[in-house]
Formats: structure tokens, C-alpha cells, sequence
């Protein structure tokens, strides 16, 4: 199934810890959460892939409780409702994909630059926030700065 043009399902449900741990949820979301990843795809990455005119990796899209829990994810993150997606671009630095997305007139609700590993993006159906955040590590903890 596809989500769009150039996004198939397949792609925003890839994850090597559901593949490693066996955790088979993860490749069964339900209609709600496809419908979310179709509006991710159609609003802000099928329109970023397009205009850099190279392809997006999707490292992280839709993560099932368990899964999400196992890469140590945020109890209320996106992921788990498909409404995010971690994100590199192979001919980008992380920090250029960031300043690109946030400066794109895109719809995106939520930009996090993370740890320079990877841009994390997300989108709601009921508006975009345009927050703008740098993930970083500090004593060990997670920290979450506006930008």
C-alpha cells in the first residue's frame, strides 16, 4: 500500500528494533495511525523529497507502544499515533535539513533537530505549532531547547 506517490507504508513502518526484538505490532497500525502517516506523506515529507530533488531516509516513522518503549521514546510521542517521523537526507548535514524544514513554509507541527544525528518532524491534521527545538544531552538527561 501506498501513502502517497512515493511513500509506501512499508517505508513509515521500517524499524530495525521491531525487526530485531519480533515485535510484530508494530507492522499492523490501525486505520487511524495510516491515516495520520498519509497526511504526514502528502504535507510535509512527499513535498520536502520533491523539493530536494534527492530521496529522504526515514529512519523512524509510526512506533508501536512497545516498540517506541524499546528505543526509549517518549510516552507521548508522535510516533506512536503516526504523526512523526525522524529524517536525513544524504546529501544534507542534519543541521542544514533542520534550517531547510524550518525555513520551507511547510506545515509541520514539531522540528527537533536531535543530538546532529537526525531532524525529527511531525504533523497534525488540526494545525501546526512550527515549534522549533535542538535535542541535547546534558548530565545524561535529555534536554529540549527552543530555537
Amino acid at each position: 500500500m501506498d501513502l502517497t506517490k512515493n511513500f509506501p507504508l512499508r517505508e513509515m513502518l521500517r524499524s530495525q528494533t521491531a525487526t530485531r526484538l519480533g515485535f510484530d505490532e508494530q507492522f499492523a497500525p490501525s486505520q487511524d495511525v495510516i491515516n495520520n502517516l498519509r497526511l504526514l506523506c502528502e504535507n510535509v515529507l512527499q513535498p520536502l523529497r520533491e523539493s530536494l530533488g534527492r530521496g529522504v531516509f526515514v529512519n523512524s516513522g509510526y512506533r508501536a507502544p512497545r516498540t517506541n518503549e524499546a528505543v526509549g521514546g517518549s510516552r507521548t510521542s508522535q510516533h506512536l499515533t503516526g504523526q512523526a517521523a525522524d529524517i536525513e537526507v544524504g546529501h544534507l548535514t542534519i543541521e542544514q535539513l533542520y534550517q531547510r524544514i524550518k525555513n520551507s513554509g511547510l506545515p509541520f507541527d514539531q522540528l527537533i533537530q536531535e543530538f546532529d544525528q537526525w531532524v525529527h518532524v511531525s504533523y497534525t491534521a488540526a494545525g501546526g505549532r512550527k515549534q522549533c527545538l535542538r535535542a541535547v544531552r546534558e548530565n545524561g538527561k535529555v534536554k529540549y531547547i527552543p530555537d
